[in-house]
């Protein structure tokens, strides 16, 4: 949903200016004071840094203490004299560093919220892939591989590894880029910690953000400014280049030795929650680039990955933040939903058309339309009325569909005497709402009008939110799963709202979309409704409406990193401010000084409130539905969502920027551990055309979260509004329901071992550096390549095939090899509208459905097939995980695994669950000769069909039991 204020008080917060002087006053004057400026100096130049003592080893690791070297410099808190560093090696391949205050008085993640990983019993430095070395004056520590100590260390605190300083703003056009010591700075509203990175370095992660260089980020070179990711869950429409609405501190870096034509990865993660900019930046004439970290508040709290491929980054990251939840099977289907459905008779039409036009519909969402007087847990009584709604799920359960409202982060307040709210009434009861530090409830403004906010810290909120739950469900809004949303938390007030307010005035303080003085009149860039109409069709009387604007290009991408250089300050704001885009911390979002139960300042925990609002959906929805799998997707995340939930990439626009965008968010959030993500399809922010919907129903149908989403007052977007979009959609969605047993075998996967189902092209080919930036394409798993059309009026697209000529790829459809293929760059392929490119691997063996049908449970009531692609070396592999697809915890599962060498493919079954359908068809890629004879099971085959053109054999009419072994051969 669109959940923004008015565009000119957004313009007017992130204002940037100019200031001249020194580097160190314009340091000062870019970074605020508070109203206690005269005991701050803002400025780290002289910080002296620590010194190191008192070091004991122990047997996996170290402590030691450190002390200020010199003077206090105070410049944007109280120098905290003495720290205490912890080295603990927790497995062979991580590592954990973390510098706190030794009387522990900063703010730490709890255990409740976070729970830390074990380390693996007898881990010492000496087993260790990675190794901490220090120096004592000034202190500074690097990271270097046990197999490669004397090669650049994987992270390096050290001045001299550094550039000199002081150095002047490294963006010319932000003054807080001047970099004038790098020195450890630990105060206790400020922490500075710096590292060198390789010249040009290889980053990836430090979400969330929709970044306008794309998956690679930005770090100052080739042309680039820098980046500054900022760490303050932030409710805004998607912007470019600024904080969004997760925090993940997280990064991947990988190094290729162009001398031996090899690579490594590994991974940092900062566990904190603090507000924080991490700053990528190469100072001019440098021969390095670096990272710098900037907190105002917490500890420094870093894990460390060895890698050394991308992939065992990405399990080493989720077995510290846990892996992600089991998916249920159904999840995977296609998702329906509009902010905008007027009443239930509305969706009833939706659902009965998608029908009709027989596009699978799997679950049909209610954005807040459903609410009345938009408050959580009811159902407007006129327009949704409970009856009806009861009797429309029941319609889409007996039908094998599902349905899942809305939840939002606020809780109307009573409007007096007489309004009667059970959810406030109750949360009021049982104390489970914030608090201002004076003790009294504090109040915000939302959607229904002034709000108040749960407290997950407070020992009675996961049982009340359970209640309200409970009683919506059994009140007729009988859910499948449930969708968070405003949950950074957002609120329209700065701060609290205070007394003297007039409660019952339940408006907003902005236009709703759609409304006159708001209407939704912008189209994809090309599309002119004033010469068109407003239909969005991709011709009108044969005439194609692309291009009648004369401008094929977008503004919304300007590069920038946000603001955060307002003229004043809020008291109750820290004096080094931070790069959020809406300036002041507590705009749309809750006031620093908001209380938690505990006595935890939002300062500290804002950016933990959706993390902590998805876990107590999640414990509510396996109270609720027990024995069910919770299906959770939510707008703002932090490290260890993916354990709870899933990820939508919140409130994107229909343009072709931000189509590609999203494959750059899917990615992010594979690293992140929160791989069940997807986009708004279509886009969600202003008019969708019909050129635009069909792309990209096309592209989303390759990622795991597939949802058409758009915003009250646009056009229709359902993919039936436009013939082309419908055949498309079929399309793409027949191919995908096929490949559900490859997407559930990945996502089992995921949960067990933490292993990605969607990677960038360089984490399957990682010696590749032509694929090091590429987000125009994508792998699902390790053998499906996408290249999606990402832009308009063409009928060809550009893709790379990896492997350098080694790597077969066949084509999806037509199982033809890809023979004119240029070796590390772009080949141009047939793309005419309503197809994608999809090609498949060699040495792939691929369990799919045979016959992909309306919804996900028929379709896994009917046979498989099995797709097997031989290298050519002679041989295939693959698996398939396979269970109820539905049991929380999971029940008895069988994996079976096809190992296929020249002339044979062996079927191999382990495990408990039993299998009810069998493989119909067997089909097999790069058979060069067409064989005499088949045998399954030792017995003829009845039938089979050999392809010269494609060497492809298919053995079809079979009945093989996947709870057995079997052995297919062919002479």
């Amino acid at each position: 949903m669109l959940k923004l204020l008015a565009s000119s008080l957004t313009l007017l917060l992130a204002a940037t200016s100019t200031l001249g002087g020194s580097v160190q006053q314009r340091l000062a004057r870019q970074i605020q004071a508070s109203n206690s400026s005269d005991s701050h100096s803002l400025d780290v130049s002289n910080c002296p840094g620590y010194t190191l003592s008192a070091l004991k080893e122990t047997s996996n690791g170290l402590s030691a203490s450190l002390a200020l070297a010199g003077p206090a410099c105070n410049a944007f808190g109280q120098d905290i004299a003495n720290l205490t560093i912890q080295v603990t090696y927790e497995t062979a391949s991580r590592l954990h560093v973390h510098i706190f205050d030794t009387v522990n008085s900063q703010f730490t993640i709890p255990d409740t919220v976070f729970a830390r990983p074990n380390s693996t019993q007898g881990t010492s430095a000496k087993n260790s892939d990675l190794v901490f070395n220090h120096q004592s004056s000034p202190f500074a520590f690097w990271i270097t591989r046990r197999s490669a100590p004397h090669e650049t260390p994987l992270f390096d605190t050290r001045v001299a590894s550094l550039p000199p300083t002081p150095i002047n703003p490294v963006i010319p056009t932000d003054n807080s880029t001047a970099l004038d010591n790098f020195n450890l700075v630990f105060e206790d509203q400020y922490l500075q910690l710096a590292s060198a990175l390789p010249l040009g370095a290889n980053i990836y992660g430090l979400g969330e953000v929709v970044a306008s260089s794309g998956i690679r980020r930005d770090v100052g070179t080739d042309g680039g400014v820098g980046t500054i990711q900022n760490d303050w869950a932030r409710d805004i429409a998607d912007p470019f280049d600024q904080n969004v609405y997760g925090v993940h501190p997280m990064y991947l870096e990988h190094r290729f030795n162009s001398s031996t034509n090899t690579s490594q990865s590994h991974g940092v993660f900062l566990l904190s929650s603090n507000g924080a900019d991490i700053l990528l930046l190469t100072p001019p004439s440098s021969n390095v680039s670096l990272i710098e970290y900037r907190l105002i508040g917490g500890t420094l709290d870093f894990y460390f990955l060895s890698g050394p491929t991308p992939q065992s980054v990405a399990e080493q990251y989720s077995a510290i933040v846990g892996t992600p939840t089991w998916q249920p099977y159904w999840g995977f289907g296609f998702h329906l939903c509009r902010w905008g459905y007027e009443n239930i008779g509305v969706v009833r039409d939706v659902v009965a058309r998608m029908r009709q036009e027989n596009i699978p519909l799997e679950t049909m969402w209610d954005d807040i339309d459903l609410y009345h007087a938009v408050r959580d847990f009811t159902a407007d009584p006129v327009s949704f009325p409970l009856a009806e709604m009861k009797a429309f799920i029941a319609e889409l359960t007996s039908n094998n569909q599902h349905y899942i409202p809305i939840v939002d982060a606020a809780i109307a307040k009573e409007v007096n005497s007489t309004d009667i709210y059970d959810p406030y009434r109750r949360g009021t009861e049982l104390g489970v709402f914030m608090k201002n530090p004076d003790g009294s409830e504090y109040v915000g403004q939302v959607w229904p009008g002034y709000t108040v906010f749960p407290d997950w810290f407070a020992p009675n909120t996961t049982s009340w939110w359970t209640e309200g739950l409970r009683n919506w469900s059994q009140s007729g809004i009988e859910f499948s799963g449930i969708w968070l949303d405003m949950n950074e938390a957002s609120s329209f007030c700065d701060g609290s709202c205070g007394s003297g307010i007039d409660i019952s005035n339940t408006s907003v303080p902005f236009l709703l979309p759609g409304v006159p003085g708001n209407l939704i009149t912008s189209y994809p860039e090309g599309y002119n409704a004033t010469i068109s109409g407003p239909s969005g069709n991709l011709t009108i009387n044969g005439t194609l409406t692309f291009g009648a604007t004369g401008d094929s290009t977008s503004s919304v991408a300007k590069r920038g990193i946000g603001a955060g250089n307002q003229t004043g300050i809020e008291i109750n704001a820290p004096p080094y401010a931070i790069h959020n885009a809406n300036g002041p911390l507590s705009i749309h979002a809750l006031a620093t000084n908001a209380t938690h139960f505990g006595g935890y300042a939002d300062l500290d925990t804002h950016s933990l409130w959706g993390l902590m609002e998805t876990i107590a959906t999640h414990k509510a929805l396996q109270t609720l539905l027990p024995g069910k799998r919770p299906f959770i997707i939510t707008r703002s995340t932090f490290a260890s969502s993916g354990k709870w939930g899933g990820h939508w990439l919140g409130d994107n626009f229909s343009l072709w920027q931000y189509m590609h965008a999203s494959i750059q968010g899917v990615l992010q959030f594979q690293l992140f551990g929160i791989p069940f993500v997807g986009a708004d399809t279509c886009g969600f922010n202003n008019n969708s055309d019909e050129e635009l919907c069909n792309r990209w129903m096309q592209l989303a149908a390759f990622t795991p979260f597939y949802r058409n989403h758009n915003v009250k007052g646009a056009i229709s977007q359902e993919p039936y509004v436009w013939d082309s979009v419908a055949e498309a959609s079929r399309t793409a969605i027949a191919v995908r329901y096929s490949m559900l047993p490859y997407w559930y075998s990945l996502f089992a996967n995921a949960s067990m071992l933490g292993t990605a189902p969607v990677r960038p092209l360089f984490w399957e080919f990682p010696d590749e550096p032509e694929l090091f930036a590429i987000d125009t394409q994508f792998l699902v798993g390790r053998d499906i390549l996408v290249t999606p059309v990402l832009t308009p009026n063409v009928s060809t697209v550009d893709g790379i095939f990896p492997g350098r000529g080694k790597t077969v790829w066949r084509d999806w459809y037509t199982h033809a090899v890809v023979d004119n293929a240029k070796v590390g760059v772009n080949t141009t392929l047939a793309a005419p509208l309503g197809h994608i490119n999809v090609h498949v691997r060699d040495g792939a063996a691929i369990l799919l459905h045979q016959s992909p049908a309306y919804t996900v449970e028929e379709t896994r009531a009917g046979p498989f097939e099995l797709l097997v692609t031989m290298s050519a070396a002679g041989g295939a592999f693959g698996s398939a995980y396979l269970d109820d697809g539905v049991s929380d915890p999971p029940g008895p599962s069988t994996t079976v695994t096809f190992r296929a060498t020249e002339g044979a493919l062996r079927v191999q079954s382990l495990g408990k669950f039993e299998v009810a359908q069998k493989i119909a068809a067997v089909t097999v890629l790069g058979v060069s000769k067409k064989p005499s004879e088949v045998e399954v099971g030792g017995k003829k085959a009845k039938s089979f069909v050999y392809k010269e053109a494609t060497e492809e054999l298919v053995v079809s009419g079979l009945e093989v039991d996947l709870n057995e072994n079997t052995m297919i051969t062919w002479k």
